[in-house]
């Protein structure tokens, strides 16, 4: 089965809910969000729909990101939290955050939790220990996690997505998972260029035939556009 999506409802929700059947929601990253509002959700959307929770920054990205500017969060709060937050720490506030997020997932009836790690979260000792006590602590019956790990050398990835039954989050146009179970994420970002990717790429045909014969191989398949035309190329692919 692939099911295919976006990284964000990156049309209005009715336009969304009409033509794709899955939706990584990104609000969930940027802020803490009243509950009240994904209960709305919920309601709006086909029951047959899925959403998929991306975890809020505060478990992965420490204050230095830009991407806190988003966060609602006054500077006095952002100062107060400063020593606690991002990098997998496990501690009073970030398990907070987590049981949120265990929250967001009930209500949405979510099976899925992402957790996306900035790319200076490297696989050194001290990271690779902290991500350890953070999924030994995160571990919560029907809901898996998948992870993006990125820069991440394929034996580590695989060992620690081994050991807590994580879903190894990819780009399948760049590399396949290193551990398989019997669900496989993959996240399209667009051209990559070295290091640097390339979000304002429009895929060809023949680039999504290629990611198709790729999905096909896996019993259960997410194919999340996460490009500027992400929605346009989500539909392009459905007609595949």
């Amino acid at each position: 089965m692939i099911k295919v999506g976006c990284c964000g409802f990156s049309v209005s929700k009715k336009k969304y809910f009409e033509n794709l059947k899955v939706v990584e929601v990104q609000q969930t990253f940027y802020k803490i969000l009243d509950e009240k509002t994904l209960k709305n959700w919920r309601e709006e959307a086909p029951k047959d729909f899925e959403f998929v929770i991306k975890a809020f920054q505060g478990i992965t990205h420490n204050i230095k990101s830009p991407t806190w500017k988003k966060s609602g969060m006054s500077k006095e709060e952002l100062k107060r939290i400063e020593k606690y937050v991002g990098e997998l720490k496990w501690n009073k506030i970030t398990s907070e955050y987590w049981n949120k997020m265990i929250n967001y997932s009930k209500i949405l009836n979510s099976k899925i939790i992402l957790i996306q790690l900035p790319s200076s979260f490297k696989d050194e000792e001290e990271n690779v220990k902290r991500a350890k006590e953070f999924f030994e602590n995160a571990k919560e019956k029907n809901i898996r996690i998948a992870v993006e790990l990125r820069g991440w050398k394929e034996k580590n990835k695989e060992n620690i997505c081994k050991e807590f039954d994580l879903i190894d989050v990819v780009d399948l146009n760049v590399s396949e998972p290193s551990y398989y179970k019997d669900i496989v994420y993959s996240r399209l970002h667009g051209k990559y260029e070295g290091n640097k990717i390339i979000y304002k790429h429009d895929y060809s045909k023949e680039e999504l035939k290629k990611i198709k014969e790729k999905a096909k191989k896996y019993k259960e398949c997410y194919i999340m556009f996460n490009n500027v035309f992400m929605f346009k190329n989500a539909l392009e692919f459905l007609n595949l």
